[in-house]
């Protein structure tokens, strides 16, 4: 088997990253810390390995990258109000759901997705994380959500369950800790801008990189950056693709028109965030029916252009 090309990782020391239990992941963490060339095959590899150091360190100034201030206590407060509407109607029912057509439940305001046994989808499943960094941060969460594997393989099993005690204590604790995750997305997010900068071709890497903060420097533009990376991923994971084409924050930066900073890239990447949700439902597989979602997503993306 050919060897193929070589990239370089940047990532930091040794000693400063987590290093998740997947002896496999460790040692692509840990080759690329050392500076060793990483083949393309394990490229991907290496990408979720930066997104976990990343996630853990919350600092991609760590990887050279400058990065614009994080949010204040106020627009933060903002921001998680606005992610808890876009997913859940600002409802406490809405933290714990299974939408149709899809085979694993969403929690709390950023509907993290949750997979059942035996089930392994194509989207980066965002609930284990979440629950990871509540622990890092001290939080006790309820004895179900630290279970490996969502306890319900089916949408009605789930719905039969929705007023018993489990469901009933986790959209309690949900409701109680809307600012941790909102940390959590916002961490996310921000770790996400490396990520990209790893994936993307070499010749549009300072194209994203300035459209990123040419988004960044309005407070509706900051949220929609935080908002999107948790709406549709950040792009780089290569099993959310369709005909190979993804649609996360990667596609929808490279797909931005030459626009100036601040209100102008807000409302650019709104509309190539239209774009690229469009090009998924074309490319989607019929039985999915995503088509279905294109209006909700349509005023989820005009909220991006709009003052936060």
């Amino acid at each position: 088997m050919q060897s193929g090309p070589t990239v370089k990782a940047a990532i930091p020391a040794p000693d400063k990253l987590y290093l998740p239990h997947d002896p496999f992941i460790r040692r692509s963490i840990l080759a690329a810390a050392a500076g060793i060339t990483i083949p393309s095959g394990m490229q991907a590899i290496c990408l979720v390995g930066l997104g976990i150091a990343l996630l853990s360190m919350g600092t991609p100034a760590a990887f050279g990258i400058p990065m614009p201030a994080p949010p204040g206590a106020a627009q933060q407060s903002a921001i998680g109000r606005k992610i808890w509407q876009n997913e859940c109607a600002g409802s406490v029912a809405g933290l714990t759901t299974w939408n149709a057509g899809e085979e694993f439940p969403s929690l709390g305001i950023g509907h993290f997705i949750w997979y059942p046994e035996g089930f392994n989808g194509r989207f980066e499943e965002s609930w284990p994380l979440f629950i990871a960094f509540a622990k890092r941060q001290g939080a006790q969460a309820p004895a179900v959500a630290l279970e490996r594997r969502s306890p319900w393989k089916t949408k009605s099993a789930f719905q039969q369950d929705f007023d018993g005690p489990r469901l009933t204590a986790l959209r309690a604790w949900l409701a109680k800790t809307v600012a941790l995750q909102t940390d959590f997305i916002i961490q996310r997010s921000r770790a996400a801008l490396p990520k990209i900068l790893a994936a993307a071709p070499a010749q549009e890497k300072s194209r994203i990189e300035a459209n990123y903060h040419k988004v960044a420097t309005t407070p509706h533009g900051t949220y929609a950056l935080i908002d999107y990376v948790n709406f549709k991923g950040d792009g780089t994971v290569v099993t959310e693709r369709y005909h190979g084409q993804g649609w996360g924050l990667l596609q929808v930066l490279g797909g931005m028109r030459e626009v100036p900073a601040g209100a102008p890239a807000a409302a650019e990447f709104a509309a190539a965030a239209q774009r690229m949700l469009t090009r998924r439902i074309a490319n989607s597989p019929p039985a999915r029916g995503e088509k279905r979602w294109q209006q909700g997503w349509k005023n989820r993306c005009e909220t991006y252009a709009r003052p936060l």
